[in-house]
């Protein structure tokens, strides 16, 4: 088996913010396996919240033996964006040489359609606002905040889209003392969850925090080693590809949260619907399914997820799985 990396990038639709930044588009890595005629392709998105470059994470991918398997892949690589890429691929190539689905590998149900989020970028209240009004037809937006100063932002959103279910990540940006002071009207203004208040390794202030809307943990929750510092500050945990590494260790770390009674949210990087296609299987059946990175983009894959009135579909075997 030969393992090839490439670097691609795809131009965002607008200028895509959240409380550490801007981008105009998406530099993902592409790693392709194959054995004989037979070929398996993963995305990863590099993420420098977690140490990662894009430098970095190609080494890592290129250090890895040529035989390797999805086995001896979670021992040789740690979870994160590296390991998410192969583990994907290797899915993808063992589906495409036994003629069959990656659910069906999995033992899972075969999937259908999730509805998704969609993600407003952090702005101005005004900026927000129209976006909000824009997209007040989905039923489900992301508001991206983060700051002291966030009530209008979060009164402009919901004045937008009066009848839109509501969520806020607000990517470790706020003080326990702001999240506190805003609570009692994210329940007012209809927020269904709030993801990520504290910044990861201080979100003890979590633990007795009255929590009217459900809290759920991103940067605190990467796989199953941890679920055991989350007990006692959130309800849900947010699922990603590219903190895990990869599908194998995702579905592993969903049964284990389901089984200590925390809701599951699925989410994403910005990538294409290549880095997507994985985590619609995990997503089947999630209290929140965030999954919006190719409708980002001003370009996709040759083969993209359709995106319908029904949500985000499971992938065409053609584009993965």
């Amino acid at each position: 088996m030969q393992i090839e990396v490439t670097r691609d990038v795809f131009r965002l639709a607008q200028v895509f913010t959240i409380s550490r930044g801007s981008r105009m588009q998406a530099e993902v890595l592409t790693v392709r396996v194959r054995t004989g005629a037979d070929r398996g392709w993963g995305e990863c998105v590099p993420y420098a919240r977690y140490g990662e470059t894009l430098d970095s994470v190609e080494a890592e991918i290129r250090s890895l033996p040529e035989g390797v398997d999805r086995v001896a892949l979670q021992e040789a690589l740690p979870a994160g964006a590296a390991r998410n890429a192969v583990d994907c691929a290797l899915w993808d190539l063992e589906a495409k040489r036994g003629g069959c689905r990656v659910w069906e590998l999995a033992g899972l149900p075969e999937p259908g359609p999730e509805i998704t989020a969609y993600t407003l970028s952090l702005d101005t209240p005004e900026a927000m606002r129209a976006q909000a009004a824009e997209h007040a037809f989905r039923p489900l937006l992301k508001i991206k905040l983060g700051t002291p100063d966030d009530m209008p932002r979060l009164e402009a959103v919901r004045a937008g889209a009066p009848d839109a279910k509501i969520i806020v990540d607000a990517n470790e940006g706020w003080s326990a003392e702001v999240y506190a002071d805003l609570a009692p009207h994210l329940v007012r203004l209809g927020v269904a969850l709030v993801e990520q208040p504290l910044p990861a390794g201080e979100d003890d202030a979590l633990i007795g925090m009255d929590r009217p809307v459900p809290v759920c943990a991103d940067e605190s929750c990467h796989d199953r080693a941890s679920l055991p510092g989350l007990e006692g500050k959130y309800d849900v945990v947010n699922i990603k590809l590219d903190k895990t590494g990869g599908l194998t260790e995702a579905l592993a770390l969903r049964e284990a949260a389901l089984a200590a009674g925390y809701k599951v949210m699925v989410g994403c990087m910005v990538g294409s619907s290549l880095a997507m296609a994985p985590a619609t299987l995990l997503a089947q059946g999630a209290m929140v399914t965030d999954l919006d990175g190719p409708l980002l983009l001003a370009e996709d894959r040759e083969v993209p997820l359709l995106f319908d009135a029904e949500g985000v579909h499971p992938p065409r075997k053609e584009l993965w799985g």
